[in-house]
Protein backbone atom coordinates (compact mmCIF):
# COMPACT_ATOMS: atom_id res chain seq x y z
CA UNK A 1 0.00 0.00 0.00
CA UNK A 2 2.57 2.18 1.19
CA UNK A 3 5.60 0.82 -0.40
CA UNK A 4 7.55 4.10 -1.29
CA UNK A 5 7.28 5.89 2.13
CA UNK A 6 7.84 3.10 5.19
CA UNK A 7 9.74 6.03 6.69
CA UNK A 8 6.60 8.26 7.01
CA UNK A 9 4.88 6.12 9.29
CA UNK A 10 7.98 5.54 11.63
CA UNK A 11 8.14 9.69 11.30
CA UNK A 12 4.78 9.81 12.88
CA UNK A 13 4.78 7.21 15.43
CA UNK A 14 7.99 8.36 17.16
CA UNK A 15 6.69 10.85 19.71
CA UNK A 16 7.97 14.67 19.51
CA UNK A 17 9.62 16.47 22.52
CA UNK A 18 8.22 19.81 23.85
CA UNK A 19 11.95 21.49 22.81
CA UNK A 20 11.37 19.63 19.41
CA UNK A 21 8.04 21.08 19.01
CA UNK A 22 9.15 24.84 20.06
CA UNK A 23 11.79 24.80 17.65
CA UNK A 24 9.84 23.32 14.96
CA UNK A 25 7.10 26.78 15.62
CA UNK A 26 9.96 28.38 15.66
CA UNK A 27 10.92 27.88 12.36
CA UNK A 28 7.55 27.92 11.01
CA UNK A 29 6.84 31.37 11.95
CA UNK A 30 9.76 32.43 10.38
CA UNK A 31 9.66 30.97 7.30
CA UNK A 32 5.85 31.85 7.12
CA UNK A 33 6.97 35.40 8.26
CA UNK A 34 9.17 36.00 5.50
CA UNK A 35 6.87 33.98 3.19
CA UNK A 36 4.33 36.65 3.89
CA UNK A 37 6.61 39.79 4.13
CA UNK A 38 8.34 39.29 0.18
CA UNK A 39 5.15 40.01 -1.37
CA UNK A 40 3.46 42.16 0.68
CA UNK A 41 7.31 44.08 0.70
CA UNK A 42 7.40 44.18 -2.98
CA UNK A 43 3.77 44.18 -4.04
CA UNK A 44 2.19 47.09 -1.67
CA UNK A 45 4.01 48.17 1.25
CA UNK A 46 7.87 49.50 -0.96
CA UNK A 47 7.84 48.33 -4.29
CA UNK A 48 11.67 48.98 -5.52
CA UNK A 49 11.66 52.51 -7.40
CA UNK A 50 13.96 50.70 -9.86
CA UNK A 51 13.13 48.06 -11.89
CA UNK A 52 9.91 45.59 -11.91
CA UNK A 53 8.74 44.93 -8.61
CA UNK A 54 7.18 41.21 -10.39
CA UNK A 55 11.06 40.33 -11.55
CA UNK A 56 12.02 41.22 -7.90
CA UNK A 57 9.63 39.28 -6.69
CA UNK A 58 10.40 36.07 -8.29
CA UNK A 59 13.95 36.19 -7.49
CA UNK A 60 12.79 36.71 -3.88
CA UNK A 61 10.00 34.26 -3.37
CA UNK A 62 10.34 31.67 -5.93
CA UNK A 63 13.10 29.91 -3.71
CA UNK A 64 10.54 30.12 -0.67
CA UNK A 65 8.55 27.68 -2.62
CA UNK A 66 10.69 25.15 -3.01
CA UNK A 67 10.75 24.09 0.89
CA UNK A 68 7.35 24.63 1.47
CA UNK A 69 5.59 21.16 1.18
CA UNK A 70 8.47 19.38 3.48
CA UNK A 71 8.07 22.64 6.04
CA UNK A 72 4.10 21.74 6.45
CA UNK A 73 4.76 17.94 6.46
CA UNK A 74 7.59 18.44 9.30
CA UNK A 75 10.09 16.62 7.62
CA UNK A 76 13.60 17.12 9.72
CA UNK A 77 15.38 16.78 6.01
CA UNK A 78 13.67 19.56 4.57
CA UNK A 79 14.24 21.93 7.55
CA UNK A 80 17.92 21.53 7.37
CA UNK A 81 18.54 22.10 3.67
CA UNK A 82 15.97 24.90 4.19
CA UNK A 83 18.86 27.04 5.80
CA UNK A 84 20.44 27.14 2.45
CA UNK A 85 17.62 29.66 1.26
CA UNK A 86 17.43 31.28 4.04
CA UNK A 87 20.86 32.94 3.61
CA UNK A 88 19.02 34.48 0.54
CA UNK A 89 16.90 36.72 3.02
CA UNK A 90 20.12 37.44 5.60
CA UNK A 91 22.43 38.46 2.75
CA UNK A 92 18.79 40.94 1.56
CA UNK A 93 18.47 42.11 4.83
CA UNK A 94 21.60 43.34 5.80
CA UNK A 95 22.31 44.82 2.55
CA UNK A 96 19.25 46.91 2.89
CA UNK A 97 20.14 48.34 6.64
CA UNK A 98 23.25 49.37 5.23
CA UNK A 99 21.88 51.10 2.78
CA UNK A 100 18.43 51.63 3.37
CA UNK A 101 16.30 54.40 5.78
CA UNK A 102 12.42 54.85 6.73
CA UNK A 103 10.08 52.30 5.95
CA UNK A 104 12.88 50.36 4.23
CA UNK A 105 15.15 49.76 6.92
CA UNK A 106 12.47 48.32 9.69
CA UNK A 107 11.30 46.10 6.74
CA UNK A 108 14.40 45.12 6.71
CA UNK A 109 15.07 44.70 10.37
CA UNK A 110 11.37 42.28 10.15
CA UNK A 111 13.10 40.32 7.55
CA UNK A 112 16.41 40.14 9.80
CA UNK A 113 14.05 38.52 12.34
CA UNK A 114 12.26 36.91 10.40
CA UNK A 115 15.14 35.14 8.96
CA UNK A 116 16.75 34.26 12.77
CA UNK A 117 14.13 32.94 13.70
CA UNK A 118 13.49 30.54 10.58
CA UNK A 119 17.42 29.81 11.09
CA UNK A 120 17.66 28.32 14.34
CA UNK A 121 14.29 27.28 14.60
CA UNK A 122 14.89 25.03 10.99
CA UNK A 123 18.64 23.82 12.41
CA UNK A 124 17.78 22.86 15.78
CA UNK A 125 14.58 21.00 14.83
CA UNK A 126 16.31 19.06 12.08
CA UNK A 127 18.54 18.12 14.90
CA UNK A 128 16.03 16.96 17.39
CA UNK A 129 13.73 15.84 15.19
CA UNK A 130 16.71 13.38 13.79
CA UNK A 131 17.61 12.47 16.98
CA UNK A 132 14.83 11.74 18.16
CA UNK A 133 14.03 9.74 14.94
CA UNK A 134 17.51 7.88 14.86
CA UNK A 135 18.83 9.81 11.74
CA UNK A 136 22.54 11.04 11.95
CA UNK A 137 25.13 12.01 9.80
CA UNK A 138 27.88 9.26 10.27
CA UNK A 139 31.10 10.43 11.56
CA UNK A 140 34.45 10.34 9.38
CA UNK A 141 35.96 7.71 11.31
CA UNK A 142 32.84 5.35 10.65
CA UNK A 143 33.19 6.06 7.22
CA UNK A 144 33.68 2.62 5.71
CA UNK A 145 35.02 3.87 2.23
CA UNK A 146 38.86 4.13 2.77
Amino acid sequence: MNAGKPEQLADDSVAMAEKTKQFLLMGRVGYFGLFVLIPLWLLWLAPPSLGNPYILLLMLWLPLWFPLPGILKGEPYTFAWANFIVMIYFVHSLTNLWVASGLYFWLSVLELLLAMLMFFGCTYYARFRGQELGRKIPRLKDDPRP
